[in-house]
């Protein structure tokens, strides 16, 4: 039994910071990195890759809309070529900063509001598999039964799913929007709770108390919420008693 966990990771901008970047890879085996478009520039894409690297933490693009304002949490209607390539600019961007840190990009993860739309968005989700298409065949990672992961396996790109130990479900599958009552798990031992079950059961449990079958390659912890270190922390050390591998997925 394996389990990859990754973590948003660079989403600063210029002086501002947002997260531990380098206490969340020393726990983590996946790092998706921001390029630029919803969080990031070019130093902290950077220095990221080279801590990444010095931990063989896996790199991967975190594509996003342009969207810095609202920190690509906001749909935007963007046409399916523009976006198309905007996805490979931001994953040449980011391989560019991996290549000089030593690595590489691995695989692929929208952000956001990208990565919610792409749970049902047919144009979008086809958009996001062409751009990525286009720089190489790399792993895209994203939510069960969604509209990407589809569009990735008929493109012949590896299609990894994805669960979060600190977010909360609807009784259909998809994450409870941000804002609305249930979204976040800010308790440490829920969050192990939940990371244990999907790792051991592939099950999770929806804000209205329904279980739901998550088979999950890579287990997401988010390094923007309260305690995320501490919570990152703990799951990891629980997934170790537990007698779980934790290991990348790509690589």
């Amino acid at each position: 039994m394996s389990i990859d966990l990754n973590s948003d990771l660079g989403e600063g901008f210029g002086v501002w910071r947002l997260g531990d970047d380098d206490a969340l890879l020393d726990v983590v085996t996946s790092a998706n990195v921001a390029c630029g478009f919803h969080a990031g520039d070019a130093s902290t894409m950077r220095a990221v890759c080279v801590s990444a690297t010095a931990r063989g933490v896996a790199v991967g693009a975190q594509v996003s809309y342009r969207d810095l304002a609202g920190f690509g949490r906001r749909f935007i209607d963007v046409e399916p070529a523009r976006l198309a390539d905007e996805v490979l600019y931001q994953i040449g961007a980011l391989d560019a900063c991996a290549r000089a840190a030593g690595t590489r990009v691995v695989y692929v993860k929208p952000h956001g509001a990208l990565y919610n739309a792409t749970v049902h968005h047919d144009a979008q989700a086809g958009a996001v598999v062409d751009g990525v298409r286009a720089f190489g065949e790399l792993p895209i990672l994203g939510l069960p039964g969604s509209r990407l992961l589809t569009a990735a396996e008929a493109a012949g790109l590896p299609a990894v799913r994805e669960a979060f130990a600190d977010r909360g479900y609807t009784p259909e599958g998809s994450l409870v929007p941000r804002g609305e009552p249930g979204a976040l798990l800010t308790e440490t031992d829920a969050v192990v709770a939940r990371a244990v079950r999907l790792a051991e059961a592939g099950e999770v449990v929806a804000v209205d108390g329904s279980v739901l079958p998550m088979p999950a390659r890579s287990l997401c912890l988010h390094g923007d919420t309260p305690g995320a270190v501490g919570h990152a922390r703990a799951v990891r050390a629980a997934l170790d008693a537990a007698g779980i591998a934790v290991a990348a997925f790509a690589g």
